[in-house]
């Protein structure tokens, strides 16, 4: 069981996030915690300039709104976290800053591309310094 696991969360993958928190929720300790996270890619510098003043705010809080209803139906002590970067990398440092002992992930089937790229499941899984809980 596991005390304080991390639970990376996609808005466009609602089916694969409801089953990673199920099953975080059972690989919970008594008293544990989980921490639903969103990573927001980063803008490329040259693209903000066109973008409304205060939409990346908007978007921050919007993925804040959308945890909090996905983690309705949770009996556990849950956190949210929506941080700015790569998606494997801010997984991975979010884990290690926060000493999860686990981290849950829904992976999706492999396309062409993640033969030679890989998934952000997989990195993670080669990288993460925790248990890693891969939903298939």
């Amino acid at each position: 069981m596991y005390t304080n696991i991390i639970v990376p969360v996609v808005f466009d993958h609602g089916e694969r996030s409801a089953q990673s928190l199920k099953v975080a929720q059972q690989l919970l300790e008594e008293g544990g915690k989980i921490t639903l996270l969103h990573v927001m890619e980063e803008v490329p510098s040259y693209a903000t300039t066109y973008l409304p003043e205060g939409l990346k705010e908007q978007h921050e809080k919007d993925a804040v709104d959308g945890l909090n209803e996905m983690a309705k139906g949770l009996t556990a002590d849950c956190a949210f976290a929506v941080v700015h970067g790569h998606a494997y990398t801010s997984i991975l440092q979010y884990s290690k800053t926060h000493e999860a002992d686990c981290i849950v992930i829904a992976s999706h089937k492999p396309g062409f591309e993640d033969y030679f790229l890989g998934s952000t499941a997989a990195r993670v899984v080669r990288h993460a310094k925790c248990g890693v809980h891969i939903l298939r």
